[in-house]
């Protein structure tokens, strides 16, 4: 099954702090969390969080714990069989992923220790247009939504 997913986070040269995570299945199950545990201090100093990815963010009471998200994550990965991960510019998403658990040695059994990129697989298709994303670009579910719909687009579905 794949999955295709997009982390929010701050991001200083030393740590990436996540934000929120979208997730979509190949079969068009979604999860999405935003982390109530978040440096949420610092974001608000970071004015293009505040601009691009905070406007997006649910209200606060839909919040979860680092922890509560970390279960469903993987209750959500690992609902049928072993994932395929795909993200766009996946390096920085793959390590949001992981630090969830803690260190990537820390993925629960079944979790891939990487990310498959749309970038190189764009590039192994040698590149096509891609369809415009409709709204909600850096809500991370919207950009994981636009993500399955260009993969499904540079290969003629899943």
């Amino acid at each position: 099954m794949k999955y295709f997913y997009d982390t929010e986070f701050l991001e200083d040269g030393r740590t990436i702090n996540l934000i929120s995570i979208g997730i979509v299945r190949e079969d068009g199950k979604e999860y999405y969390a935003v982390n109530q545990d978040a440096d949420w201090g610092r974001i608000a100093l970071n004015d293009w969080l505040c601009e691009n990815v905070a406007p997006h963010l649910p209200p606060y009471k839909e919040w979860k714990p680092k922890a509560q998200i970390r279960d469903e994550v993987t209750a959500f990965l690992l609902a049928d069989g072993e994932p395929e991960l795909w993200a766009d510019w996946a390096a920085y998403d793959h390590v949001a992923l992981c630090q969830l658990f803690g260190t990537m040695m820390d993925l629960p059994e079944g979790v891939p220790m990487w990310t498959h990129d749309f970038r190189q697989e764009l590039e192994r298709v040698g590149g096509a247009e891609l369809p415009a994303q409709e709204s909600g670009e850096h809500d991370a579910l919207a950009d994981a939504r636009h993500l399955k719909r260009c993969y499904e687009h540079i290969n003629g579905g899943i």
